[in-house]
């Protein structure tokens, strides 16, 4: 049986939202080099392991059931996140700024 990584993902870049990032994923590692087919010259893997994503409430429940179902594993924890401190676009024209204007 091939390893596994067991992490939270981040937050997707081009959203603002935080969809998908409660849940814990377990995926497995790549064990064959992936190919380029001749013909269309799409890449593909014999492994089919590789397709494989297990999703979790909590990381507990992801490494119980590596543990259980005898998969080596590996837990990548996620930075904490840090909070920004939201301005308005009138900020940028106060009198009171702090940073000289640029423009």
């Amino acid at each position: 049986m091939s390893s596994a990584r067991i992490y939270r993902p981040s937050k997707d870049p081009s959203q603002s939202g935080l969809a998908r990032t409660k849940q814990w994923l377990l995926e497995f590692d790549q064990t064959a080099p992936r190919e380029t087919d001749p013909l269309m010259g799409w890449t593909g893997s014999s492994d089919m392991l590789q397709q494989v994503r297990l999703e979790f409430d909590t990381k507990e429940e992801a490494v119980a059931y590596a543990t259980r179902a005898g998969i080596a594993y590996r837990v990548e924890e996620a930075k904490p996140q840090t909070l920004r401190k939201g301005l308005s676009y009138s900020d940028n024209f106060k009198f009171n700024r702090t940073a000289p204007w640029t423009h």
